[in-house]
């Protein structure tokens, strides 16, 4: 047989131990991992108790801390029973005492020294050498406003000028960047913020024409204005004030007075315009005569230079003029006056009662605000250095304050302190009316003058010196009733704060003005 030959053998299988011992191990091919034991668990401890949150005291430890308080009850019956009559004797007399009637406490922090707050100018009216002729307060008392104009000149109507303010309340102020700078085609001669609406501001000019300006318009701020019209003023306006009006609610009519003689009221126009609805004339002729005074006789009109309304009757106001007198005037006067005008409105007669002059024209009179026979009293000044403190009722002064040498162009009430006013000076001589445009050549120092009746009724209880130059007008800040801003010839103007005993009322204080009126008149 041969060595080799073809043959078929059975064909055998090895089964694979590597594929079966991996699906052992692996219940999903898709799992790379084998699969992760979980349980779930509170991530706080699942038992709680309550505890005290100081701890408990024991027994020895309440001993040692807080022993029972023994009171001798009986002895306390006796102490109280033998001392109840005079207790009650006592509280009955306190019950009954005034000592501290009108006594109010000051929470705030007492301040004992006069200082100046804010330097206010505008370089564009200093380059020009414009004075500061009025300062006024906003009815929220944040805002300041100037009027500038030229004292010193006889060209003011051609001359351009500018009204400024400033929120002193504002973070950031710059004293040399108003807030709001008006331009002014005539010298401003006074300024009036309304008495309840904080933007609204009124102005007389040199030309005799009267503005109204709002102030949050920065881009055209005048609303009202008169015009130059046949019931314009023809002399330069001195005073303008806000008059309430009994018709309208809480609107309020405008009155400005000129040395033209006339006072006028205006009312508001849809258009824009101020269309007069009343108006007074001063005439020599038709002012109440007496045999202590001098008037200049005929039919010419006094020029008045300006005005005060009575506090509780707004009826009753006081003018001065350029004679050197003050008069008592009325709103309710019926009689025409004589002076001859070619207006939309007769003029009538104002005046009641004509007061001992001063020696030189009255620059500044103020009503007291302040009630009962208070109500009755008011202060004028003017170029022969002097304030009057008069009674509506006669006509003599009570008091005549002389000031030395100077001569005063404003005084002011305190609108908190019955007792207190202030004066606004410059050094110099006494002057006739037809020199005040000169006065500044005569002038040196100006000076604010802070007065005490509570103190002495014949000197200033302070005196500050503002500058080197006349102050010609003051305002008293009747919301921050510790500020008082003062305009001077600079062009600048001072806010400063009066110390507390200047403006903090004491017990009856009204009562000892009416005491001081009545010894001086005894």
């Amino acid at each position: 047989a041969a060595m080799f030959a073809d043959g078929t053998a059975p064909g055998a299988d090895v089964e694979s131990l590597w594929r079966s011992a991996r699906s052992a191990r692996c219940e999903a091919k898709s799992c790379q991992t084998g699969k992760v034991s979980t349980a779930e668990a509170a991530v706080q401890s699942h038992t709680s108790r309550d505890a005290g949150v100081q701890t408990d005291q024991s027994g020895g430890a309440a001993q040692g801390f807080q022993q029972e308080v023994q009171v001798d009850y009986p002895g306390l019956l006796s102490f109280l029973q033998r001392v109840e009559d005079a207790v009650i004797k006592e509280l009955n007399k306190n019950w009954k005492s005034r000592a501290f009637e009108g006594f109010e406490v000051n929470w705030t922090d007492q301040n004992e020294t006069v200082v100046c707050l804010h330097t206010l100018s505008y370089p564009g009216a200093r380059d020009q050498n414009l004075q500061v002729t009025s300062v006024s307060w906003n009815a929220t008392g944040s805002v300041v406003a100037c009027s500038y104009g030229r004292l010193d000149d006889g060209n003011w109507s051609t001359e351009k000028s500018y009204v400024c303010t400033w929120n002193l309340d504002r973070r950031g102020l710059n004293p040399q960047r108003p807030d709001l700078v008006v331009d002014v085609p005539s010298s401003v001669m006074c300024l009036a913020f309304h008495p309840s609406q904080p933007s609204l501001m009124a102005g007389g000019l040199f030309s005799g024409e009267v503005m109204v300006w709002d102030t949050s318009r920065a881009e055209d701020p005048v609303i009202w204005r008169t015009g130059m019209t046949d019931d314009t003023h023809t002399d330069p306006v001195y005073q303008v004030d806000w008059l309430p009006d009994a018709t309208h609610g809480q609107h309020a009519r405008l009155v400005s007075v000129s040395t033209d003689g006339k006072i006028l009221v205006w009312r508001e126009e849809r258009d824009g315009r101020l269309a007069l609805a009343e108006g007074f004339a001063v005439v020599a002729q038709q002012i109440p005569r007496s045999t202590r005074l001098k008037l200049a006789c005929g039919e010419a009109a006094v020029g008045v230079t300006s005005l005060s309304f009575s506090h509780f009757d707004p009826r009753v106001f006081v003018v001065g003029v350029e004679g050197g007198y003050s008069l008592k005037c009325s709103t309710a006067a019926e009689a025409l006056a004589l002076h001859r005008t070619g207006g939309s409105v007769p003029l009538r007669a104002p005046a009641e009662l004509a007061f001992s002059p001063h020696a030189g024209p009255v620059y500044s009179v103020s009503c007291s605000p302040f009630h009962r026979q208070a109500l009755n009293l008011f202060l004028s000044c003017g170029t022969d250095g002097q304030v009057h403190l008069h009674s509506l009722l006669q006509t003599q002064p009570l008091v005549s304050l002389q000031l030395s040498r100077k001569y005063l162009f404003c005084v002011r009430w305190s609108p908190v302190r019955p007792l207190v006013f202030a004066a606004a000076s410059g050094e110099g001589n006494p002057l006739p009316y037809a020199a005040i445009r000169c006065h500044e050549r005569f002038c040196f120092t100006g000076e604010v003058h802070l007065f005490d009746l509570e103190q002495s009724s014949r000197k200033p209880a302070l005196s500050i010196k503002q500058g080197e130059r006349p102050v010609y007008c003051l305002a008293f800040n009747a919301k921050q009733t510790r500020l008082l801003a003062a305009g001077d010839a600079t062009g600048t103007v001072k806010v400063w704060q009066l110390s507390s005993d200047l403006t903090e009322q004491g017990p009856r204080e009204t009562q000892h003005l009416e005491q001081l009126a009545g010894e001086i008149r005894d």
